[in-house]
């Protein structure tokens, strides 16, 4: 780490994007700081023409190493996109790369659990099976997010156990936190928690 802060490297980035070098950064792959894979990130987000962006994600993906690096990235684009990118998202959904994985659901959650949302992505998620936390603790975060936004829809999938046990109740507990969850449905979403062995902790 160099230790610049994030507010302070995003500013950057605005600066930075405008200038020739700005592309010539995005091609020196792998970074060696964590603030340059973040400014990475940023350059990424700050793109307007959506095939650039997703041939710069394909390009800089498999060299995220981290959950905030993966996490900061929602490129403003893919709004004005949102039929073409769900093909990207299975495709990243599929990949054996952690962040991969992680970014493709955390897309899926961004941007179709409000107008565009449809109930078979609640099962794209729930048929992610992995052993790394972050791809579990993803999971748990989208569906706790699908439980305050299409509660409806997301709730049989907790009440069906759909989720391994410690991502079952991760999303549980995540959902409770929330104040778009009501006190009634905390309530019964307290009741939903199932008891987990050693060795189905994450």
């Amino acid at each position: 780490m160099a230790g610049i802060r994030t507010p302070e490297l995003r500013k950057y980035a605005k600066t930075f994007s405008k200038t020739p070098e700005a592309a010539e950064f995005l091609k020196i792959l792998p970074h060696r700081y964590y603030e340059e894979n973040n400014l990475h990130g940023f350059l990424i987000e700050s793109m307007r023409d959506y095939g650039q962006v997703i041939a710069a994600l394909d390009a800089f993906l498999p060299y995220v190493d981290n959950w905030a690096t993966c996490d900061l990235m929602r490129p403003k684009v893919f709004q004005k996109h949102l039929p073409e990118l769900l093909e990207e998202i299975r495709r990243w959904m599929a990949s054996d790369r952690t962040y991969t994985i992680r970014f493709g659901m955390e897309m899926l959650m961004t941007f179709y659990l409000d107008e565009a949302f449809r109930p078979e992505y609640l099962d794209w998620v729930a048929e992610v099976r992995s052993q790394e936390y972050y791809v579990n603790m993803m999971i748990a975060w989208y569906f706790a997010t699908a439980l305050a936004k299409q509660y409806g829809a997301a709730l049989p999938y907790i009440e069906n156990h759909r989720l391994e046990p410690w991502t079952h109740n991760k999303a549980i507990q995540k959902a409770i936190e929330s104040y778009r969850i009501t006190e009634e449905q905390k309530m019964y979403l307290r009741t939903l928690k199932v008891k987990i062995s050693k060795e189905q902790q994450a």
